[in-house]
């Protein structure tokens, strides 16, 4: 359930989240939560490169979706 909520923030942080919004095809509020949601798992998970959360979270959400296929170990094509 989302929670509307009121964040102050920098002008010139606004525009750089609105242009990389506008570049995702996302609203600027679904580009801050995006932000929100891997800044929390970095810090989670400090030992981890930031792509590899950012990979993990994306093929997570990829399964949910129903796009995930079985690794079959051991066969090689």
């Amino acid at each position: 359930m989302k929670k509307a909520t009121s964040l102050r923030l920098r002008e010139d942080i606004v525009k750089r989240i609105s242009a990389r919004a506008r570049a995702h095809r996302r609203t600027l509020t679904n580009q801050v939560e995006e932000y929100i949601t891997i800044a929390m798992e970095v810090e989670d998970n400090p030992d981890l490169p930031y792509f590899f959360i950012k990979e993990t979270i994306k093929a997570k959400e990829e399964i949910k979706a129903g796009l995930g296929v079985p690794y079959k170990f051991g066969i090689l094509r």
